[in-house]
């Protein structure tokens, strides 16, 4: 592909997760390890000084343009060399510059309307934090004419966002918050290519409205959150019915074209346009034909899913499965969130912990016939630090 097509295909892959290292003195003098527009290089020398040039000449090794990358974060650490004496251990982590006229102006103009109509409050933010404020959501189904309706599912998720909001400053009462994690756990539209097409007739809205929707939904949590932390980070994973595409009611594109994720690359690429406003705001969605997305929260590794390949309770088996191997994200998770199955579920096994919020939407006039319930809508917020999630609490409306 040419630049500039590789340039407007480009998403914001969720960020590789360091390894744990199981032998800290491991012998090796370089490392480097790539995943979409990051790049993570461990160097060994005898200064700081050789360590960040010899992290350039890695990345010049791999066919890269050094000038195209800005280093975003290190961790360095003294060692002993096999001679006795100290050496330095530095791992740089890298970003791709995109800065491209195509970029500038992308066709999002109701987005970048409502950004500069919008009046924020200062960004003063509060010192670093060792927390992170977790916001799970997902299931809206917007366009579904089940319950109260397309009205009544769009007020529940903007009044219980706001009601987040609120919690999170109740909680930095309790805990010293500097990361707001906001979770986007798929089906946020009704779309038309679930049970074959069959929820068509009931289906109020067009595939573009229920698109819209979704997208001023996050772009309200952006807005809401955003003036709040030094870091927000938003990570969308693929629904059901957000499938992009399905042939004979079966089949699909690739796993990861989805219109719940791609709403949230639309916030981005508006969110893009004003760093001085959203520099500290960061948007992860699976890589290419991938489902899960990871991001490191305070120290806990927060894996995210939508749910819905596997069975009702086998959340565990699934997350065993994917974590047998060592080159899935899954390996390192923490915590696992997924929608889906639309009610409150907390889980935990030994250290890892389970969440699943309810939908947003009312219900399932089909469920409803069929079992005799309505739903319990809601979102869920948590706290978490190094792998333990001791808050845990539903908004509803």
């Amino acid at each position: 592909m040419s630049e500039l097509l590789d340039e407007l295909l480009a998403k914001p892959v969720g960020p590789t997760v360091p390894a744990r290292q199981v032998d800290p003195e491991k012998d090796f003098t370089r490392q480097i390890e790539i995943k979409g527009d990051e790049a993570d290089v461990t160097v060994r020398g005898e200064s700081f000084e050789d360590n960040e040039s010899a992290a350039t000449s890695v990345l010049q090794g791999q066919g890269l343009n050094p000038s195209e990358w800005t280093v975003t974060g290190l961790r360095s650490s003294e060692w002993t060399m096999a001679n006795g004496s100290t050496g330095v251990s530095t791992r740089f982590t890298f970003a791709r510059m995109c800065a491209s006229v195509a970029r500038k102006r992308p066709a999002l103009d109701e987005l970048l309307t409502a950004i500069e109509a919008h009046d924020p409050r200062a960004t003063n933010y509060p010192s670093d934090g060792r927390h992170t404020f977790i916001v799970a959501l997902g299931d809206m189904q917007f366009g579904k004419i089940d319950g109260d309706g397309v009205e009544g599912t769009l007020a529940r998720t903007i009044d219980c966002l706001n009601k987040a909001a609120d919690l999170f400053r109740i909680y930095q009462d309790r805990f010293d918050i500097g990361h707001i994690h906001i979770a986007w756990l798929g089906d946020h539209i009704e779309g038309f290519v679930s049970q074959g097409g069959a929820n068509t007739w009931r289906t109020g809205l067009t595939l573009n409205e229920q698109i819209r929707l979704t997208r001023r939904v996050m772009l309200h949590a952006l807005l809401t959150f955003a003036p709040l932390v030094r870091r927000l980070t938003m990570a969308a994973v693929p629904g059901n019915h957000g499938e992009a595409v399905r042939f004979m009611g079966k089949g699909l594109t690739r796993y990861d074209d989805s219109h719940d994720t791609e709403s949230l690359i639309a916030v981005k690429d508006a969110a893009d346009l004003h760093p001085e406003r959203f520099g500290h705001v960061a948007f992860y969605v699976p890589d290419t034909d991938e489902l899960t997305v990871v991001v490191e929260c305070s120290g806990t590794v927060v894996a995210h899913a939508h749910g819905h390949h596997w069975r009702p309770g086998k959340h565990f088996e699934w997350w065993k499965g994917q974590a047998f191997s060592r080159e899935s994200a899954m390996h390192q998770a923490d915590l696992l969130l997924a929608g889906h199955l639309h009610h409150e579920h907390v889980d935990s096994d030994g250290p890892r912990t389970f969440i699943q919020p309810p939908a947003m939407e009312s219900e399932s006039t089909w469920w409803r016939h069929a079992k005799g319930t309505t739903g319990a809508p809601g979102l869920i917020v948590a706290v978490t630090k190094d792998g333990r999630v001791p808050v845990k609490e539903v908004v509803s409306q």
